[in-house]
């Protein structure tokens, strides 16, 4: 049995623990962790995946991200969550758990007004979960343009959003509170 829950601070080495296992070394050198330099990561929507002797069996994170309007006639900035990493223990891959974390925390994302969710990833993996290329959003270079997704959403919520992305500033304010 695996049990979701939201990471705490505890949880923090044995995450990154993860991802070091599971991704290439020097992965922090992927310009979407400049975006995540010092801002810390959104709290309730990162989560971790354990199994029922509590050993960590997955984890995912979100980040604020802000993104700036490159025509002076559109809304000159924008904010986004940028979901990843999303990471499973390899004993644990092929199990739908990778699926299960990000339904589950896009699910939050949703119910916590989050509107617009985008990621750095392949398409063809992250399409059964309603994400799109975001053609006129720009992630730092060397990002690959094509692997620039967002969360489609009836409400249109990226429609006409276009400019670069860039690291949040300021105190993370979730949509409807006041």
């Amino acid at each position: 049995m695996i049990e979701l829950k939201a990471e705490q601070p505890d949880d923090r080495w044995e995450v990154e623990a993860l991802y070091d296992l599971c991704f290439a070394p020097g992965r922090e050198a992927l310009s979407s962790y400049r975006l995540r330099d010092n801002v810390p990561p959104v709290p309730g929507l990162s989560q971790v995946a354990r199994d029922e002797l509590g050993i960590l069996a997955g984890a995912i994170r979100f980040w604020p991200v802000h993104i700036e309007a490159d025509d002076p006639q559109k809304l000159h900035q924008v904010t986004a969550l940028l979901l990843g990493p999303v990471a499973v223990h390899p004993t644990h891959q092929g199990e739908g758990l990778g699926g299960s974390l990000i339904r589950d925390s896009l699910a939050q994302a949703s119910e916590r007004g989050w509107q617009r969710v985008m990621l750095v990833g392949d398409a063809p993996y992250y399409r059964r979960f309603g994400f799109e290329r975001l053609s006129g959003v720009k992630m730092p270079p060397p990002t690959n343009p094509e692997r620039v997704l967002g969360l489609h959403s009836d409400t249109g919520a990226w429609d006409g959003v276009s400019g670069r992305v860039t690291r949040w500033q300021g105190e993370l304010v979730e949509p409807g509170t006041p």
